[in-house]
């Protein structure tokens, strides 16, 4: 991303506030590098809003995240019509927690691969007004003025939003995951016990794989406990036939403010996220395997 240079009113106030527009962009997006994208053209904009002196700028602060927000919901639908003839589900850039700024992670639920994949299912402002809520702590007056509606309006979206991902109400809890059930998980591979895999697995868990058209992986979500399986062992079971003497590694990494789990395969890098139910089976899985995704995580 381009630096900037100078210091003026509106420079010095995006210098303080990127890291937590980048918070903003990311969690619309699910992809950091169109994150970046969206707040070097904020301050581009800033510059030529300053320069040209025909907009009376009461808050930089409160100015560069509407204008943030907005570009983030034309990004967003831009990004809808491509993500159509993506080949097979599409799922969030995992980034190494390390590598993400205090400002950016700030509350670290609404960070989690679960949430920023289960959010493509909300329309952009609503999308838009759960993650100031949530994340933020904005009001729906503020957001309000963000995005040209009415509190009633806002508080409304933000309820729908909230029921539809399945949100509790009153606190941030997004999607659970768990370094002990990811712990147990790994120790279940490594020592080849099949059963125990299928007894953490929800009955109607659902595992999403992405490829991106490059690595082998499910052109569509698969469902069941014992499909799921059978589709993770056929993987494991591959590269140990092809690459004998490189056997599969698995750790646990730090990525979007949780855990996740690394398979390290010859050739390929897998990152798998789990999502718990209240009981702490896992109902959700989601293995990014698309090379250009994961050059943000650890290796």
């Amino acid at each position: 991303m381009g630096k900037v240079t100078g210091s003026t009113p509106a420079t010095s106030a995006w210098r303080a506030e990127r890291d937590r527009l980048l918070g903003i962009a990311y969690r619309m997006l699910g992809d950091f590098g169109h994150a970046e994208d969206v707040v070097s053209e904020v301050a581009i904009e800033a510059l030529r809003t300053e320069r040209d002196a025909t907009t009376d700028v009461r808050s930089w602060p409160a100015w560069l995240t509407t204008v943030c927000v907005r570009r983030s919901i034309d990004s967003v639908r831009q990004q809808a019509a491509i993500r159509e003839e993506y080949p097979g589900p599409w799922l969030p850039e995992p980034i190494a927690t390390e590598q993400l700024p205090e400002d950016t992670i700030a509350n670290r639920e609404l960070l989690s691969l679960a949430f920023l994949h289960m959010a493509e299912q909300l329309a952009p402002e609503a999308r838009a007004a759960l993650v100031l809520y949530r994340a933020f702590g904005m009001s729906s007056v503020e957001i309000g003025e963000v995005l040209d509606k009415s509190p009633a309006a806002v508080r409304q979206m933000i309820s729908r939003a909230r029921r539809r991902l399945r949100l509790a109400p009153d606190t941030m809890a997004a999607p659970r995951t768990d370094r002990g059930a990811l712990e147990k998980l790994v120790a279940a591979i490594e020592s080849g016990d099949i059963d125990a895999v299928v007894a953490m697995l929800h009955p109607d868990a659902i595992l999403w794989s992405d490829g991106g058209g490059k690595m082998r992986s499910a052109r569509n979500p698969l469902f069941g406990a014992d499909t799921i399986v059978r589709f993770l062992v056929g993987i494991l079971s591959g590269a140990a036939r092809n690459f004998p003497d490189l056997p599969p590694r698995l750790e646990i990494i730090n990525i979007n403010g949780g855990s996740a789990v690394a398979f390290h395969l010859p050739g390929r890098l897998d990152v798998v996220s789990l999502e718990l139910d209240s009981q702490g089976l896992v109902c959700g899985i989601r293995q990014v395997a698309n090379p250009d995704k994961i050059t943000r995580v650890d290796r």
